[in-house]
């Protein structure tokens, strides 16, 4: 599989939540040297067809590690996702614009973001350190990009070794750093043990810095065959003491974070000619934040026991005084009461000695943040208990504009919802406005206004600050010719029913919640009665619907299963078929699943889906054979057919209103590749010449005149990579999206609208669910 997961194996952690919110390896040169093909165009010219372009609105949904502001000019501030991209406020509509859009198939490991900095002394430039994996998930080396019109377009310096914006400890940094005496020095802490790196030509070209000890050696499991846990999560951060240089000269001191539980901060008092540990610091835990307050010369460090974003059972906070050497632990809890890890650090540039820190890795009952004024000597906290299992607490919290974020859930005190959030390692206070502080969480971005008021004894108002940032990866969409427009299984969420494609759903789904929805289906003349299937710890993993997905109901699932797998609800909605996780059959029912029978002649882990006329014909599709059923998927035949794909993911869709019309698409780049036809229910399948690749089909409103319903598929044809849209059967297509709208990844999920010519949903792996419609 190309993802192995959208964040990781976090599957524990999201049960105690109920739900939250995922090869170019030879030796590396000695230098990475630019290649500038950020935004260069993807192929050859083909047809292409005017679309506009918008998110299905969300508002968040992932998890956001870093908060960048500029220390320059006030408002201008960036946000980095770990699947999803990077993103700059706009403070005049108060919203997240994307600006990694263009990157493309090829290259769709840099929607990960490791890093971002903005540059202190010229504005408009901005930098980002991009990759996904660090292991054989990503194919591709990571990236440092450069951007001299705040994000609105990029050049790329490809790196001699990979890039983990989804990587165990992702949360910590930020790993890259400008000189703000010298705008053209750069640092970046790299992952892998690949050590420090520097460029001096404002990130053109980049070469290790020989001289640094140190490469970390902090791994989360060594055991970890796959590489995601046993990878050494390396140099996670550089800080400046800015007091060190002058205007045009670089700065002699630079403070560097080591993923090193006895050797975790480095400063070098050369401007990076010799580095060395800095003496007399803690032990025994990460420092996954430095930040360093040069109106009183102290350098904070927040601490933990392991590298996060999800784990971390014991933490600290120290303080360093530059001008004399000495470490002060100023915790704000006594070690024996801490039971998390610190991550999120911020000073207040406006005031010196003002200090917030956050306690990450507190999921139960919620997230700490703490607040100091007093340069750490005492905190006060965001809540506090007061006659167990009540709370009093220091802020408000207003979800109201994304009212998701209460999960559906009531819980019983001390829990609340909406939580205060869970995964806190970004923690940023403007440093032009002392009142406005904004944090991360692992499925939005919260923020507040009014922070003073917390000092003077009254409540901050938090809400969320996230809109125009989409980080959902979705697994499925489906669009029903009745009802609400869209229906989205996502990984993290689960899934909404998108009543209005331009608000916000007022929930996830519910009755049951899945940590992650793999696969839904509605009955095509029925489409009230709707299935959906999911992954979970332990049951339910299937729920089902009679009011278009509205309400749900838990159903029945056979002994052993372990993952939604896919599901196919007949067209009439009087069965189902389903093809779970972690059992040797598929499963067929009649009615609402109160009981399931293993089906035969078909084997398990097939991709299953229905005739979208004949409520009693299933198809099924494994290892290059397709198989149909004609009595309720009870009995499945293999067909004949050959030449279809035997390795490499495969979708496929039956056509609404005609029986035994199939559209399959998948395949791999080493292997077969491509789209089929069959007309015939699967006897035999006609692969289309004209497309070398494709990776999902839907269908839509048929043009105007056009007998036959509009084709879209997420695909490689003409030798250009796009969303391709045909009206003639697969006869002819137009390519839908362009150059700067690429996404990165997005052979998740696609469907035309039935209901509008032209108006097309596309899945990503973070950047959440994209609405085409035809201009």
């Amino acid at each position: 599989m190309r993802f192995k997961g959208r964040r990781g194996p976090f599957s524990a952690l999201m049960a105690a939540l109920a739900l939250v919110g995922g090869l170019l390896t030879a030796a590396a040169p000695a230098a990475a040297r630019p290649d500038d093909t950020a935004n260069s165009p993807a192929g050859p010219a083909v047809g292409l067809a005017a679309t506009t372009w918008k998110n299905v609105r969300v508002d968040g949904g992932g998890f956001v590690p870093g908060i960048v502001f500029n220390r320059k000019e006030k408002n201008l501030a960036y946000a980095r996702t770990d699947i999803g991209g990077a993103y700059r406020w706009d403070q005049s509509a108060k919203q997240w614009v994307p600006l990694l859009d263009w990157v493309d198939w090829d290259r769709w490991g840099w929607t990960g973001v490791a890093s971002l900095a903005s540059d202190p002394v010229e504005p408009n430039k901005v930098y980002a350190a991009v990759g996904t994996y660090t292991n054989s998930w990503d194919p591709a080396n990571g990236a440092i990009l450069r951007s001299s019109d705040r994000g609105a377009t990029w050049q790329a310096t490809t790196l001699p070794f990979k890039v983990g914006g989804n990587m165990p400890g992702r949360g910590m940094g930020e790993r890259l750093a400008i000189d703000p005496n010298k705008n053209s020095v750069l640092y970046f802490g790299a992952p892998s043990g690949n050590g420090l790196w520097r460029s001096t030509d404002s990130g053109v070209t980049w070469q290790k810095v020989t001289a640094f000890p140190n490469p970390g050696n902090y791994v989360q499991d060594a055991g970890d065959t796959s590489g995601y846990l046993s990878d050494n999560q390396g140099v996670v951060w550089v800080t400046f003491d800015e007091r060190t240089g002058s205007s045009g000269t670089a700065t002699k001191t630079i403070y560097v974070g080591v993923a090193d539980k006895e050797n975790t901060v480095y400063r070098s008092t050369d401007a990076g000619a010799t580095w060395s540990r800095v003496a007399g610091q803690p032990t025994g835990h990460l420092a996954h934040k430095g930040v360093l307050d040069s109106r009183n010369g102290y350098l904070y460090i927040a601490t933990s026991d392991k590298g996060g974003p999800y784990d971390g059972a014991k933490g600290q906070v120290w303080r360093y005084a530059t001008a004399t050497g000495e470490w002060k632990n100023i915790s704000p809890m006594a070690d024996a009461d801490t039971y998390f890890g610190y991550a999120g650090l911020t000073v207040d540039r406006q005031k010196p000695g003002t200090l917030m820190v956050t306690g990450y890795s507190s999921w139960w009952p919620d997230t700490q943040i703490f607040r100091s004024t007093d340069s750490g000597a005492t905190w006060t906290r965001a809540w506090d208990f007061t006659d167990y299992p009540s709370r009093s607490f220091r802020y408000t919290q207003d979800v109201s504009s994304v009212p998701w974020l209460t999960f559906g859930t009531n819980p019983s005190p001390p829990e609340v919802t909406p939580k205060l959030g869970w995964m806190t390692e970004a923690l940023e206070i403007d440093p032009f406005d002392s009142n406005r502080m904004m944090y991360g969480t692992g499925a939005t971005v919260y923020g507040t206004e009014n922070l003073s008021a917390w000092d003077s004894g009254g409540q901050i108002k938090i809400t969320p600050m996230v809109r125009g940032l989409e980080e959902t990866a979705v697994n499925d969409l489906a669009s029903p010719p009745s009802g609400a427009p869209l229906l989205s299984a996502l990984g993290d969420l689960g899934g909404f029913r998108h009543t209005d494609l331009d608000a916000v759903p007022g929930k996830i789904f519910t009755s049951p919640t899945f940590t992650t929805s793999t696969s839904l289906d509605y009955a095509e003349t029925n489409p009230n009665t709707v299935v959906r299937v999911g992954n979970n710890d332990a049951a339910p993993r299937i729920a089902f619907s009679t009011d278009n997905g509205a309400n749900w109901w838990q159903g029945s699932e056979p002994s052993g299963v372990t993952g939604g797998g896919t599901v196919a609800a007949a067209a009439d909605g009087s069965g189902f078929v389903w093809s779970p996780e972690g059992t040797s059959s598929v499963y067929y029912t009649a009615g609402f699943g109160n009981s399931w029978t293993a089906s035969s002649g078909i084997p398990a882990g097939a991709v299953v889906e229905s005739d979208r006329r004949n409520p009693r014909k299933f198809y099924g599709f494994k290892a290059g054979r397709f198989y149909v059923s004609t009595d309720g998927g009870a009995t499945f035949t293999a067909k004949a057919a050959t030449g279809l794909p035997t390795d490499g993911p495969v979708r496929f869709k039956a056509l609404p209103g005609t029986e035994g019309d199939i559209w399959l698409a998948g395949g791999s780049a080493s292997g077969t590749y491509g789209l089929w036809h069959s007309t015939d229910s699967g006897a035999t399948f006609t692969k289309l010449t004209g497309v070398q690749q494709a990776d999902t089909i839907g269908f839509g409103k048929a043009a105007p005149g056009a007998s036959y319903q509009t084709l879209y598929t997420s695909a490689r044809i003409g030798g250009v990579r796009g969303i391709f849209r045909s009206t003639d059967a697969g006869a002819s297509w137009v390519r839908i999206n362009d150059n700067t709208h690429q996404w990165g990844w997005t052979g998740g999920a696609i469907t035309g609208d039935p209901r509008v010519y032209g108006r097309v949903y596309v899945g990503t792996n973070g950047r959440g669910i994209l609405r085409g419609d035809s201009a």
